[in-house]
């Protein structure tokens, strides 16, 4: 499979790179570590995505060259962190889906859980053992010899980084910190790389102010282990052009003693509803949640879309009650540790 990629990539000269709607820190790390590696090869790449770069992306020298448009004249393309089309609607939208699927199609993710899979691909590597698309990539190219530098391993340790919340939740194997130091060893500087995330994740006083609201009205089920809040059509329109709702107070969601799963529906004037769903170490249900309303993603980090022209306070109500099941369910499923005694007779 990976031979197939190098093969596909020999063979072609323009390239492009697809991240789906929602692009985070893995998918663009990712698509700006593509297209180093693509330039080492002479290789004309293409970035697209069907939304803005969001202002907390804005730190990785790059994020400009990102088109939300696409070309009509390419000969491969890859996407990147996504093999499922619900997350590639601007794309079908755009009319140039079927020019996309005429063409050969690499796809590399790394979320197991998956609906909708994108059914043009000519090569689908999905490896839920990675950490992030950004070490997928690193392992394809160390097998292929493609060239890795100190620029394009910035953006590959980025992508990490981004997935694994900072090398701190459970997506870090063993192998992600090997590649972590064999990145460091090539003269990514980690150090400055976290200064300029922090800088670029600063809030303005109006969003500082909006959290506070965000906070105000979260809500807490199942015996305080899942919280939740919803975010309307206008103060997405208003706020999520300077901060995305979701990452600006599900982390503190997270810290709130007993908080095993922080969720944060959005639900727009058109009906479509998006759920965000994040879970502290041991709630291994964050996929099992998402899947239930057709989406996907890691146990730990997941999400979906709906646009079934159902009532908002119906599928919210719903997603409380198949969140506390789990919750309840995983209760059941702990193992006893009552300390086991072996009395013995002489």
């Amino acid at each position: 499979m990976i031979e197939q990629i190098k093969e596909l990539v020999d063979q072609s000269q323009k390239i492009l790179i697809i991240q789906a709607d929602n692009p985070d820190g893995d998918s663009l790390g990712s698509a700006l570590a593509l297209e180093g590696i693509f330039g080492e090869l002479k290789k004309d790449t293409y970035l697209y995505c069907g939304v803005d770069m969001p202002g907390y992306l804005k730190h990785l020298s790059g994020w400009d060259r990102v088109s939300n448009e696409l070309p009509s004249n390419f000969d491969l393309s890859f996407i990147v962190d996504a093999s499922t089309m619900t997350l590639l609607d601007k794309m079908t939208h755009s009319g140039k889906r079927d020019l996309v699927a005429s063409k050969p199609c690499v796809v590399l993710d790394h979320h197991g859980s998956v609906e909708n899979e994108v059914p043009f691909a000519t090569v689908l590597l999905n490896n839920p053992e990675a950490s992030s698309t950004g070490e997928l990539i690193y392992s394809v190219a160390r097998e292929v010899g493609w060239k890795i530098t100190a620029d394009i391993g910035k953006f590959i340790m980025s992508a990490i980084l981004g997935d694994t919340q900072g090398l701190t939740n459970n997506l870090a194997k063993p192998e992600t910190y090997r590649v972590m130091a064999e990145l460091a060893e090539i003269g990514v500087d980690r150090p400055t790389l976290e200064d300029q995330r922090r800088e670029a994740s600063k809030m303005p006083p109006e969003i500082f102010a909006y959290k506070a609201r965000l906070i105000e009205r979260t809500e807490f089920h199942a015996n305080g282990q899942l919280a939740l809040v919803d975010v309307p059509h206008k103060e997405i329109m208003e706020f999520s052009p300077l901060y995305n709702p979701a990452p600006l107070i599900q982390n503190d969601m997270l810290q709130t003693t007993g908080v095993g799963m922080a969720v944060v529906l959005k639900h727009y004037n058109d009906g479509k509803i998006l759920g965000a769903i994040r879970c502290n170490l041991g709630y291994k249900i964050g996929a099992q949640l998402a899947e239930h309303f057709g989406g996907g993603g890691h146990p730990y980090a997941s999400g979906f879309k709906l646009q079934d022209g159902r009532p908002f306070n119906e599928v919210k109500s719903e997603c409380i009650k198949v969140a506390t099941e789990l919750i309840a369910k995983l209760e059941q499923e702990k193992p006893d540790e009552t300390p086991q005694y072996t009395y013995t007779t002489n």
